[in-house]
């Protein structure tokens, strides 16, 4: 990643969550808080962008390029910072009130919104089936619960990778929590929980920023070249190959093509993230708000057909709706809006939790401290 910043030894601790704001430490690397805002910003320009490809050339390149690996760079980074989980009770709270409970939460907002928006009130709510957006959590809280399994495996990437090999060629596994998905970018996950801070460091040395230039063009002339003939489906990864129109025993060799492709194209962005602290870096703490709360938007925009204006399908156009989708997603980052939504992104919900072991101690030494000045009571008064 960057040379100028030699301190990754100070990252943030394994276990916090690389989408979550709520992830507290004592020092803070900026370089990963400005990868994940970054990230979470080629996420928001994807999702907006889509509408626009159909008319564009040179959207759908910068599109499938994006779409090639955002989603397998946030995968990583989350398995990153995921190489400390284990079970214990702490974690597990946090893995409960940081994935699990925002995503029925937002899952049940986005079906309620879904049924006023479109007039449809019979619509249901189904916590097996996730809405939109919603699939990353089903897919972090399975991977992050896993976590335990693949640190203790000697080689945990091949045998991820043979998963998610195997989900490719498996129509049968459907869209009951994400499932394809999930096992697809799975070794994505299982890479960043055998990464160490060394390997961000060789990529931000000058040598690997420049080595990224020629990868990032290139990727975006390929894109360009085979826009009009490639399936943006490949990189969803929502179900088979098989319904791509391709023979199911083409996922042997499509996944790994297609990992190792995401894993060239995070490599290189990752490269040429800035590593000094910025006015980005705080926005990095708050993309998990970013993240659930921009879907609203972006489903907006199609439900009352935002994308009818014809000058939004002119090069002017197109760069006003990414500089839109930009300012959008970095407002949903800020701590007003964290603020405002942190009891449902971030619930604490101490009252459906057993007390730590901080306070099972001081609760201890109360009790003793009761008892003694009992006993002390009792012989005053013999």
């Amino acid at each position: 990643m960057q040379q100028d910043t030699p301190t990754l030894a100070q990252a943030q601790p394994a276990a916090a969550p690389p989408g979550e704001g709520g992830a507290r430490s004592r020092v803070r690397d900026p370089y990963f808080d400005n990868a994940k805002y970054l990230t979470i910003v080629l996420v928001a320009c994807g999702h907006a962008w889509e509408p626009l490809t159909y008319g564009s050339r040179a959207v759908t390149a910068v599109y499938l390029t994006v779409y090639a690996f955002h989603m397998p760079a946030f995968a990583l980074i989350s398995g990153y910072f995921s190489r400390g989980f284990d079970l214990g009770p702490g974690r597990v709270r946090r893995l409960l009130t940081g994935v699990a409970v925002p995503y029925i939460v937002f899952e049940v907002a986005y079906t309620l919104f879904y049924r006023w928006a479109q007039d449809d009130p019979g619509y249901p709510i189904s916590l097996l089936d996730p809405w939109y957006v919603m699939w990353f959590l089903v897919a972090l809280f399975i991977w992050r619960l896993t976590t335990p399994l693949w640190l203790a495996l000697r080689h945990p990437v091949p045998i991820a990778l043979a998963l998610a090999v195997l989900g490719s060629v498996s129509p049968e596994v459907g869209g009951d929590l994400a499932l394809q998905r999930v096992l697809a970018f799975l070794p994505c996950f299982v890479l960043g929980l055998k990464l160490r801070p060394e390997h961000f460091t060789r990529l931000r040395t000058r040598r690997g920023r420049l080595a990224a230039l020629p990868v990032g063009v290139g990727a975006l002339v390929a894109a360009y070249a085979l826009a009009p003939r490639i399936d943006a489906g490949w990189f969803y990864h929502r179900g088979s190959v098989a319904g791509r129109g391709a023979p199911e025993w083409a996922g042997v060799f499509t996944t790994p093509a297609l990992f190792a492709l995401a894993l060239l194209l995070t490599a290189a962005f990752l490269a040429w993230v800035p590593g000094r602290q910025l006015w980005i870096t705080a926005l990095g703490t708050g993309t998990m708000y970013g993240y659930l709360l921009h879907g609203f938007v972006i489903k907006s925009s199609r439900f009352w057909r935002w994308y009818d204006h014809p000058w939004l399908h002119t090069p002017v156009g197109e760069l006003t709706v990414t500089a839109a989708a930009i300012a959008m997603i970095t407002l949903l980052c800020t701590a007003p809006v964290r603020r405002v939504f942190r009891p449902l992104v971030e619930p604490r919900m101490t009252w459906a939790f057993q007390l730590g072991n901080k306070g099972a101690t001081q609760n201890a030494a109360k009790s003793t401290a009761n008892k003694t000045q009992h006993i002390k009571t009792a012989q005053d008064t013999h």
